[in-house]
């Protein structure tokens, strides 16, 4: 009885218990019953139970989860509170800094200008963006070598920067804000991401600094994907925000997803981090969505909802089609999520992937069912953001999951944890 008890009382939330959670929900997927979608729901209400306690108890401020499998949607529940100072309860349709999840919109929406002719991915980035024409690698000679003092040489690329080394951080573009090396102190130096810039000023500037390494040998997450949204706005010729709306966000139907939160209506709704956890490394701190700044990162500047995302991720499970349009053909898709590395690309010391995976367009792809920690299947991909949100498709259970939080602390801790939960859940 308990357990029918439990069971029931989880149908009914996902039944639109909170009357604009369940249009939410039901204007995309429909609702969908989780047994016959393969989930134990005793099981799924243990996720739930897991994700408010540790809201009460302040690990996490709270959380959003949607899970869908078969075009249905199995779960979507909202835990916890949206703001620790206000108090204000979580929603569903609470919007999130999703960060780095930014990226597979961002190369998705390149890739469609590669199917459309426009571009190539083996082109060199410099046929886009001239600055890169000849690109310059700093070499680091150890302190032995120099007297006692590192230091760095510049010496030519040896081949250009493709438009495909954007898309799997294989440029020698680096991040600037964590790790070592002399190439990394320079972009925090130089001040590369100070003051009010736009996306073609900021591609001027990245262009001026040195590569951490050859381009096309070393995995190494980075600028890659920003620089890569330049190039779609020269290829469209429109700033990146209304090339994401005119090719993907306005068609999806994604309409709270934007760079900035400007609209007075929805900037109550906005998630934010415990007070003491608002930096991501570096001295890199959570930015106000609220104050709309010229510059739109496409590696890390996009807000939205999981709802939204789950209409993104919909399309990629349905291999490139949503509502009788196609964003991408089957043959792109698949080309996009199988691994670019091989065994002539080093991953770098912060191979964010991790052990089973490897890299495609955009995403991270496993490529075995073992060795990752997590659990998944082989051809699943993913990836996150540095604020806390997270998601994967595993086209082979046709499943998809969106994991919203703002928690930079625990992002690793609960990317773990929702995987378990999530799979340890389903038992058909």
């Amino acid at each position: 009885m308990a357990a029918l008890a439990i069971a029931f009382a989880f149908h009914a939330s996902l039944s639109g218990g909170a009357g604009q959670h369940g249009a939410l929900a039901a204007d995309l997927l429909p609702q969908g019953d989780p047994a016959a979608l393969g989930f134990a729901p005793d099981r799924l209400a243990r996720i739930t139970a897991r994700l408010k306690a540790d809201s009460e108890a302040q690990v996490i401020p709270g959380a959003v989860l949607l899970i869908a499998r078969q075009g249905k949607i199995a779960y979507f529940e909202a835990m916890g509170v949206r703001d620790p100072q206000t108090k204000a309860a979580m929603t569903r349709d609470t919007i999130f800094r999703i960060y780095s999840m930014t990226k597979p919109i961002v190369t998705v929406a390149a890739m469609m200008q590669v199917e459309e002719g426009r571009m190539a991915v083996g082109d060199p980035l410099a046929r886009y963006i001239p600055a890169f024409a000849k690109p310059q690698v700093g070499v680091e000679k150890p302190a032995a070598e120099n007297g006692g003092k590192a230091t760095l040489e510049l010496v030519p690329a040896q081949r250009p920067i493709s438009i495909q080394d954007l898309m799997r951080h294989t440029s020698g573009i680096t991040y600037g804000f964590f790790g070592v090396g002399a190439v990394k102190a320079q972009y925090r130096e130089t001040g590369v991401m100070d003051g009010d810039f736009d996306n073609a000023e900021f591609a001027e500037r990245v262009a001026k600094l040195p590569l951490a390494y050859q381009p096309g040998t070393v995995w190494d997450y980075s600028h890659s994907t920003d620089i890569l949204g330049r190039v779609v706005e020269v290829v469209d010729k429109k700033p990146l925000s209304q090339a994401l709306k005119d090719r993907l966000l306005n068609p999806l139907g994604m309409k709270d997803t934007a760079f900035y939160v400007t609209d007075n209506a929805k900037q109550d709704r906005v998630a934010e981090p415990f007070p003491d956890d608002r930096s991501l490394g570096g001295g890199v701190e959570f930015f106000d969505p609220r104050k709309a700044g010229k510059y739109e990162s496409g590696g890390g500047g996009l807000t939205g909802t999981a709802m939204d995302y789950a209409r993104f991720l919909q399309m990629l499970l349905d291999g490139g089609a949503q509502n009788g349009k196609r964003y991408l053909s089957l043959k792109t898709l698949a080309y996009m999520t199988s691994d670019h590395m091989g065994s002539g690309i080093v991953p770098g010391p912060y191979f964010l992937p991790g052990p089973g995976y490897g890299f495609g367009l955009g995403f991270g792809v496993r490529k075995d069912g073992g060795i990752s920690a997590d659990p998944g299947s082989a051809g699943d991909y993913y990836w996150g953001g540095a604020g806390g949100t997270y998601f994967w498709v595993d086209p082979k259970e046709k499943m998809f999951v969106v994991f919203m939080m703002q928690s930079p602390k625990q992002r690793l801790t609960y990317r773990a944890l929702v995987r378990n939960m999530v799979y340890a859940a389903m038992v058909k």
